[in-house]
């Protein structure tokens, strides 16, 4: 690996790390920044190209077992991260890797013929909260996670931290038109269940699902729109007790696709 020492934070071999909180060159310039030893980590493992590693000197030996042997490591004083990346970091290394393509939504239907689970967002709108979707549907096998473009970017620094990664092994589609990609999954045998607050809906515990199923999860204050829930074969709810009115959408996602990827939740369709 090329070790790179720059003394000087003003280098714009660096600027793809700086002032991470209050820039958006990391999306506009297809790329994308993560953050510490493990997140590093995972995009030297994951499928996505690495363009370089940040590294503060006293860190380097953190990392050097997986580093490929042509990747630019640029080394700077650790004292001076923080002001080269505009926050309080404690954890020394960054990466930044290259985008990939959006996943071919139709590719990813055909080659999940049999058994297929999709993660639905028109309008989730919290980074803290997608990421932690991102995390949750990728720990339960989700095949496919599909985002309208009120969405915040998946490949965000917030989003990539609070998702651990996953977002690198997780298929996801930032759809711009997403009725029209709701309506490929309906013609493609996909049944849509909307996930709403409503006692009259059909209650989780006693819920199955055929082999291909979509879970539609709503906005962080509104839920799921009158629209949204129409294009829904089906509504589905999690009972709520003690005069509670709702779970954080991170949450339920997790009760939901918890119920939904066991081996019990499945019938023939």
């Amino acid at each position: 690996m090329p070790l790179i020492p720059i003394p000087d934070i003003d280098d714009p071999r660096l600027d793809p790390y700086r002032s991470l909180k209050t820039t958006n060159r990391t999306r506009w310039e297809e790329i994308f920044v993560v953050e510490g030893e493990k997140l590093a980590r995972r995009l030297l493992e994951s499928d996505f190209e690495p363009l370089h590693i940040l590294c503060g000197d006293s860190y380097l030996d953190r990392i050097a077992d997986v580093m490929p042997p042509d990747l630019p490591v640029y080394i700077i004083p650790t004292r001076t991260i923080d002001d080269l990346i505009g926050f309080q970091f404690h954890r020394g290394i960054l990466a930044c890797g290259k985008r990939r393509p959006t996943p071919d939504l139709q590719s990813i239907l055909d080659r999940n013929q049999d058994r297929f689970t999709c993660v639905l967002c028109p309008d989730v709108t919290d980074p803290e909260n997608l990421g932690a979707i991102i995390r949750i549907s990728s720990g339960f096998g989700v095949d496919l996670l599909l985002l309208g473009p009120r969405c915040p970017d998946p490949f965000s620094r917030r989003i990539l931290r609070v998702s651990m990664g996953t977002v690198l092994k997780l298929p996801v589609v930032h759809s711009q038109n997403l009725e029209d990609d709701a309506d490929r999954l309906a013609r493609s045998g996909v049944e849509l269940a909307a996930t709403i607050l409503d006692p009259s809906a059909e209650p989780l515990h006693t819920a199955r699902r055929p082999n291909r199923f979509a879970l539609l999860f709503g906005n962080e204050g509104e839920g799921l729109s009158p629209d949204w829930i129409a294009r829904a074969e089906r509504r589905i709810t999690i009972p709520m007790q003690n005069g509670t009115d709702s779970l954080n959408v991170a949450v339920a996602s997790g009760i939901f696709l918890h119920h939904f990827t066991s081996p019990a939740a499945f019938h023939a369709k």
